[in-house]
């Protein structure tokens, strides 16, 4: 079976609050990894997908998305005039998808976002990436996702056995084990307690979504925090068809925070052929001159 999934969700309206004072201007979606800005990470997962077409939800202050998926021409002139081809093809290497960018005029939650996007997306299913949840270029998650799909023609959505300290950062599922890392819903809680909690398994940002998921977004009311939680649209739905998860094993960065940003730095810096080893060395120098440190201290 073909892949059923064309189109790609970005939200990308957040106030990026915990970057201040970086994102008092520049979006948080535009933060660069090494040498790509985050969401291009997340283009790049979907467009090794066969996914050609994306929306992108944007807000204020987001213009500088819009252009970098955009063609510069005088950019494009300067790097023939300098020889420089290989860079040519690197600016260019997304020029065959299709953007489409919508305005949220309110920060009012993913599930507004989403619902943002349904002229575009009309009656196809469609996926959904957080972009700053960075999954490692070498993992498949997002592909496995969608062979699921393809499978059930239900909604699929991507789960991390997470620490019991950190749960409440997420929504959390709960269900049953069907086949491996299969995972059958049966209710979903946005932002548990420790003791709320149904299991350790949070929902994290990939999603395989079907278009019936529109109808339940545009007739709900605000929930935790008076924003429209995509959570509670995924409890709405369940009522009416089955849905998955898919418990995620690889390598996930959460981006959104300081932390997790620099997590991700620095692992896809030891990736980036350029500069690898030499990151690399300056690393194990760094740690050696922490271990003196330590050995010194009385």
């Amino acid at each position: 079976m073909g892949n059923g999934v064309k189109k790609a969700i970005l939200p990308a309206a957040g106030l990026g609050t915990r970057f201040l004072p970086a994102t008092k201007a520049s979006p948080k979606e535009m933060l660069p990894i090494v040498d790509k800005p985050m969401i291009q990470y997340a283009v790049e997962e979907a467009e090794r997908c066969g996914i050609k077409e994306f929306v992108v939800i944007t807000g204020r202050h987001k213009r500088s998305i819009e252009d970098h998926f955009d063609t510069i021409f005088e950019l494009e002139e300067n790097l023939k005039q300098k020889g420089k081809e290989n860079l040519l093809r690197e600016i260019n290497s997304l020029s065959h998808l299709n953007f489409a960018y919508i305005r949220q005029g309110r920060a009012l939650g993913l599930g507004h976002a989403i619902l943002q996007a349904m002229p575009f997306v009309k009656d196809e299913p469609f996926a959904v990436l957080l972009s700053d949840d960075i999954i490692d270029p070498d993992e498949s998650l997002l592909q496995e996702m969608i062979g699921l799909y393809n499978r059930f023609e239900a909604p699929v959505i991507a789960l991390e056995e997470v620490p019991e300290e950190e749960i409440h950062r997420y929504g959390v599922v709960a269900g049953e084990w069907e086949d491996g890392d299969i995972f059958r819903i049966t209710d979903l809680i946005e932002k548990p307690s420790r003791e709320e909690a149904p299991s350790n398994l949070a929902i994290i940002g990939r999603y395989v979504l079907t278009p019936d998921i529109f109808k339940i977004l545009d007739g709900m009311e605000p929930g935790r925090g008076g924003e429209y939680q995509l959570t509670d649209a995924l409890k709405g739905l369940l009522k009416k068809r089955t849905l998955y998860g898919f418990r995620f094993r690889g390598r996930r960065y959460d981006a959104g925070d300081k932390f997790g940003f620099l997590k991700a730095t620095v692992s896809l810096a030891l990736k980036n052929s350029g500069i690898s080893d030499a990151f690399g060395q300056y690393l194990t120098e760094i740690v050696e001159e922490l271990r003196k440190d330590v050995a010194r201290q009385p």
